[in-house]
């Protein structure tokens, strides 16, 4: 599959219905799902591999690991998601496990990679990206995480042992969702993170 393939089925996926600003609630967009999963996919981190999207909303990321090859679970905590997910994932014809579960208090076995976009933290109800960072490397060897530009330093110290061996720059086009939103869309620039729980 190409990535404008992907891109153009992903586009297709229900967004959420009524999204949190507490709990940081944004469509991952299709644009930035597909750049994501073509380059863990280029990597050999999808394809036949158990892949987990933390967080997974309404499961683009998990729905388009499961196209490129994965056998996906998502993990969401909102029930409203998941439910959207569950549509989205019969709107694609892909199978997932999706489970309801804290990030926090999860615990998964035999999973390869985990590709994520956490809450960044900016409202103080939210777990932010700490929690979800900690999951993601006790749970996968690999890991793919988006997060605001800038965040190399802070990203680098926290994931010791581990090593970030990859950092991409992804244009992110954020449409307005919440009130307080001035604009339709606003361009953003984020940065995706290949982190590796053990580089040996």
């Amino acid at each position: 599959m190409k990535k404008k393939q992907l891109e153009m089925m992903l586009e297709r996926l229900e967004g959420f219905s009524r999204p949190s600003f507490q709990r940081e609630q944004y469509s991952t967009p299709a644009v930035v799902a597909a750049e994501m999963l073509f380059l863990a996919a280029l990597r050999g981190d999808l394809e036949g591999c158990t892949v987990c999207d933390l967080g997974c909303g309404t499961g683009i990321l998990a729905i388009g690991a499961a196209l490129m090859g994965a056998r996906s679970v998502g993990v969401e905590i909102d029930p409203q998601a998941l439910e959207t997910a569950k549509r989205n994932a019969g709107r694609a014809g892909v199978s997932l496990q999706l489970l309801r579960a804290d990030v926090g208090a999860l615990e998964l076995r035999g999973i390869d990679t985990v590709i994520m976009n956490p809450p960044f933290g900016a409202q103080k109800s939210s777990e932010g990206d700490r929690a979800f960072l900690s999951r993601a490397l006790q749970t996968a060897k690999v890991v793919y995480s988006l997060h605001n530009r800038g965040s190399a330093g802070f990203i680098r110290g926290f994931v010791k042992p581990a090593v970030v061996e990859e950092l991409y720059c992804i244009s992110y086009p954020l449409k307005k969702c919440f009130d307080f939103h001035s604009s339709s869309v606003r361009m953003i620039e984020v940065e995706l993170y290949r982190i590796v729980r053990d580089s040996r």
